[in-house]
């Protein structure tokens, strides 16, 4: 299995059969050079999106169409996209698992928003805020989405158990680095933890190290942008 980094909360995760893009967010990105967008959504099978904010789902349209790829996410979302935008759309809710080949997805609960940008920049409601737990080749991701420390995470992590967590933790839209430590020391028994949704901005934590330093025991990496880790 390899996960990689495309900046800010998009990733790209090759588990089993499949190549999915989480949250991937490439124009507009200052993380993501340009000239890697190409190889970032190379082969790519499906998008998951945790919510419609523009971080994390504005290019979701462009490369569903381009790669001819569906878009999983949550209902609303999903028929609204399907119905004006021409892509390929897989809603479902939380709770809701679905599989794709190998690979097993869940939506879980996130607490944050969610909305989109329709004409003249109005943000409209795109249904509700999500996390995943994505199950494959032995292994348990949990995609946190934009969230901050919640009590569903307790019983998340006892049902899932997953041993992988990519966990918001810039501060000020999400959790910050104290705040994703103590989730994951109380809530989980993660081997690993990647942190995400910092660096992009002045206003988001610009190091990931009090993380690293919180959780002694646990491989908290810190990749480069593009960088690949494998499991």
């Amino acid at each position: 299995m390899k996960i990689t980094w495309l900046g800010h909360s998009s990733f790209r995760i090759e588990i089993a059969d499949q190549i999915l893009l989480i949250d991937p967010w490439l124009a507009g990105n200052p993380m993501l050079p340009a000239d890697r967008h190409a190889e970032a959504i190379a082969g790519a099978t499906h998008i998951l999106v945790t919510h419609g904010h523009g971080d994390h789902a504005s290019s979701t349209l462009a490369i569903a169409k381009t790669a001819d790829i569906p878009i999983l996410c949550i209902h609303e979302l999903a028929s609204y996209w399907a119905a004006t935008k021409g892509v390929q759309t897989r809603g479902f809710s939380k709770g809701g698992t679905v599989a794709l080949g190998d690979v097993r997805v869940t939506m879980v609960n996130a607490v944050h928003s969610s909305s989109v940008d329709f004409e003249g920049g109005r943000p409209t409601y795109a249904g509700s805020e999500a996390g995943f737990m994505i199950a494959g080749e032995g292994h348990t991701i949990y995609v946190s989405g934009d969230t901050d420390i919640m009590a569903d995470m307790d019983w998340m992590g006892d049902y899932h158990k997953p041993d992988i967590g990519i966990l918001c933790c810039g501060g000020h839209y999400t959790m910050d680095m104290d705040r994703a430590a103590y989730a994951a020391k109380r809530y989980f028994d993660f081997k690993t933890v990647i942190p995400c949704h910092y660096k992009t901005f002045p206003l988001l934590a610009q190091s990931a190290q009090p993380l690293v330093d919180a959780l002694p025991g646990v491989n908290v990496p810190t990749p480069d942008v593009m960088e690949t880790l494998s499991f």
